[in-house]
Parts: structure tokens; C-alpha cells; sequence
């Protein structure tokens, strides 16, 4: 009953987010509490709320003043010459724009934290593709491609969550699994040409100057060129603190935005100018954030998580044992949709582990299949994710939108993977 009530909740709630039949704040609010009730859980569905509101606020917090952090670098003109290099490099071709967008977030993802890499990427690039006049998704859609599949690295979150669920290190779990990778990081720059293709034919090369290319969200009266390299050293040694983690991230974006604010814009209207110029973006965000901490607070608090986990593992049968590795790599990237990291990686795996190791099947083969999408090529499109709705909401794109455009090419990026994978050995048949 509660495995049934789980993936109900599931489906319902992909199913009017995908079809717009409501906002995905209402659905990740309303669904999970129906669902919640209809199980008897109506006493304890305010703790439940509760928790789950807790454990994301941290997060809520951190990507709050990101936003902030790096609209106000966007204000200062901080990202100017990028957009200009990239500009003479680009010289007005979607083409190269797309392609350029999945190189820099395959560089930026190298750190592992997908947050991060959306609030640089997204920041200096969406700028770009206002002004050429290009799709958002596009954007969106590829910059989660090339974070998809950089999450495989050790120190990403799946990778790690999984070497402690088996209890091996990345020399066991992740280095077979490279040659796979690889070919990840080629089917992405793949997708991007033929999506880049895509808006040339179009939007056209547009020949303008790169004047008029140059973001103008700040107005001019905001720029500051000549903090320009205080802005910088800012912004290198508030990414290092992250990577380092020399403070709680929350407190580390507050304190480099505190900073930013003060220095850049002295006069206390220009400061509250800056403030409401971004409200907005946070507001949207950050209900975001703890709507979908409820939804995945009743999931948990209702234990429909674990049912749905034992449900799933209960229904392989016998026949298919020896499939397993590939029924996980293959099914890892469309349950990102279904399971948090941790709820798969300490709640499915190690069940799947253990039954491939009934099979006669080494139980790493399907931590290393699980790493092909569970979370990583599947984290940016799922709505059990704080970092996705930093994705979408630097974008400025609706979240059933982005899953319609996306999902079948970051599918493909987990079956591309899957098979060479196949062919090295690092999973088998």
C-alpha cells in the first residue's frame, strides 16, 4: 500500500507539472499531502512538512544570497569581457554559443557541486543568449547535460554516496567507469552541436556589434568597472571557500555577498535598488526550495521511500538476475525522478546489491551502473533536487518545459554510457 501510494504521488505530480495543469510550487505542496492523507498519516503530516522544511532551509538560505551574489556580479559588469571574448570568438553564431555553453559548464562541473556549477554557468551565459534572442532551454537543457555527467566524478555527490553504501573506493567503484564517462562528455558536446545546429537555422549568425550584446540587466548606472578586479578576487575566493568548504556554504554566500554589496554600492538606496532588483528571481527560488523539502519530508516521513525501494527490488524475478547491472544502469537516470540521492544510494542500492550478489554478480557492478544516471545525468531535471530549481530559475524556465526538452537527450547520455560500459566490462551480462 504505501509502495503504491508513493509511486502514485510520483506520477501524479509529473503528470500536472509535465501538462501544466498546475504550478509546480502548488503540486509539490498539495500532491504529497493528499497522498499523505489518503494513507492515514493526517497527525504526524505536520511534522513530517515540518522536517522536511528543516532539512532543506540550509540550502533555501545558501541558494538565496547566491542568487543575489551573482546578480549583482551581472549588475557590476563583472562578466562583461567574458561575454565579449566569448563574442568575437562566437561572432553572433548560435552554433558556437551552444557548444561554448557545454564546454564551460564541463570545466565549472569539475567541482563537483552542481549548485555551483548553475549559478556560474547559467550567469555569465544567460546574458548571451537574451540578446541573440535564443531559447532558454537551450541553455538550460545543456548545461544540465554537461553537469549530468561531470556528477560521476568521486567527489560528486552520487559517486561518494555510493562508495559508502558498498564500502569501496574510487579505484573499485569509479575508474572502470571512466572510459563510460568519456564517452558521456562526447554525447553531450554531440547533443550541443545538434542543438546549437538547431538555433542557427533558427535564429541566424547575427551580425551586431558586441556592444549590444553586452548584458544590460544591472542598467549602466550599476556597473562598476573599476571594482572590476576586486569583483573577481571576490568571486575566485568565494568559488575556493566553496570547493574547500572554509565555512558553511550558506554562511560563506552571505558573508561574499555582505561584502560585494557594501563595497560595490556604498549608498544605502543603491543598495536597496539592487536588493528588489533581484527579489523576485529569489522569491521564486527559494518557495522552491521549501515546497519541495515538504514534498520530500512526506515521502520520507512516510516511510513510501522504503516501500517503494522493496517494491522495485521484489519484482525482478529470477530469470532476469543476471540482467541486473544493465536493468540498473538503464532504469538509474528516470528514477532520479522518483528517489533523493540518498534515499537510492542507502536505501535502494545496498538491496540491489545484495540480490545481485545472489545471482553470483559482484554487488560493485551495480554501484557503478547506478552512477550512469541515479543522480547524476538525471539530478538537474529532478524535482527532488534544491539545485535543479537554481537551474531552471536562472534560466527562467518553467520545470515541465525543461524536463519536455531535455529528458530524452540526458536518457540518451545514460544508454550511451551504459553501452560502452558494457564493452569495457565495468558492468556485464
Amino acid at each position: 500500500m504505501l509502495a503504491l501510494l508513493g509511486f502514485l504521488t510520483i506520477g501524479v505530480f509529473l503528470f500536472l507539472v509535465m501538462s501544466r495543469k498546475i504550478s509546480v510550487l502548488i503540486a509539490l505542496v498539495l500532491v504529497p499531502v493528499m497522498f499523505g492523507l489518503i494513507g492515514g498519516f493526517g497527525p504526524q503530516i505536520g511534522t513530517m512538512m515540518l522536517e522536511g522544511i528543516q532539512k532543506v532551509a540550509p540550502t533555501g538560505i545558501m541558494i538565496a544570497f547566491a542568487i543575489l551574489y551573482f546578480g549583482l556580479m551581472i549588475d557590476t559588469g563583472m562578466f562583461d569581457p567574458i561575454i565579449s571574448r566569448m563574442l568575437r570568438a562566437v561572432k553572433g553564431d548560435p552554433l558556437k554559443v551552444v557548444i561554448g555553453t557545454a564546454v564551460l559548464t564541463l570545466l565549472v562541473a569539475l567541482d563537483g557541486d552542481g549548485a555551483t556549477t548553475f549559478m556560474i554557468t547559467v550567469s555569465a551565459m544567460l546574458p548571451l543568449y537574451q540578446r541573440l534572442g535564443m531559447n532558454p532551454l537551450t541553455l538550460s537543457g545543456v548545461v544540465c547535460l554537461g553537469a549530468g555527467v561531470m556528477n560521476i566524478v568521486p567527489w560528486g555527490g552520487p559517486t561518494a554516496r555510493a562508495m559508502a553504501a558498498l564500502h569501496v573506493d574510487s579505484s573499485v567503484l569509479f575508474n572502470p567507469v571512466l572510459p563510460a564517462m568519456l564517452a558521456g562528455i562526447v554525447w553531450v558536446l554531440f547533443v550541443a552541436y545538434w542543438l546549437g545546429k538547431k538555433e542557427r537555422q533558427r535564429v541566424g549568425v547575427i551580425d551586431i556589434q558586441i556592444e549590444q550584446l553586452l548584458p544590460s540587466s544591472g542598467g549602466e548606472k550599476a556597473r562598476r568597472p573599476g571594482l572590476f578586479w576586486f569583483n573577481v578576487t571576490l568571486t575566485i575566493v568565494l568559488v575556493i571557500a566553496l570547493i574547500r568548504v572554509w565555512l558553511p556554504l550558506p554562511v560563506l554566500f552571505m558573508l561574499a555577498f555582505a561584502i560585494a554589496l557594501l563595497v560595490n554600492y556604498p549608498n544605502v538606496k543603491d543598495q536597496q535598488e539592487r536588493l528588489a532588483s533581484h527579489a523576485s528571481n529569489v522569491v521564486l527560488v527559494v518557495t522552491m526550495i521549501f515546497a519541495a523539502g515538504i514534498f520530500t519530508g512526506i515521502l520520507t516521513g512516510t516511510k513510501m521511500i522504503d516501500a517503494m525501494a522493496r517494491a522495485m527490488v521484489s519484482i525482478i524475478p529470477d530469470a532476469m538476475g543476471s540482467y541486473l547491472p544493465l536493468l540498473v544502469a538503464i532504469t538509474s537516470m528516470p528514477l532520479s525522478l522518483v528517489f533523493t540521492p540518498d534515499a537510492y544510494y542507502f536505501g535502494v542500492l545496498p538491496i540491489l546489491s545484495e540480490t545481485a550478489a545472489s545471482f553470483g554478480i559482484d554487488p560493485v557492478e551495480i554501484g557503478r551502473a547506478a552512477i550512469l544516471g541515479q543522480m547524476t545525468t538525471g539530478f538537474p531535471l529532478s524535482p527532488l533536487t534544491a539545485s535543479t530549481f537554481i537551474l531552471i530559475g536562472l534560466s527562467g524556465v518553467e520545470l515541465g518545459d525543461h524536463q519536455r526538452f531535455i529528458f530524452k537527450w540526458a536518457f540518451g547520455t545514460t544508454i550511451v554510457m551504459t553501452l560502452v560500459a558494457l564493452v569495457t566490462g565495468a558492468i556485464s551480462l
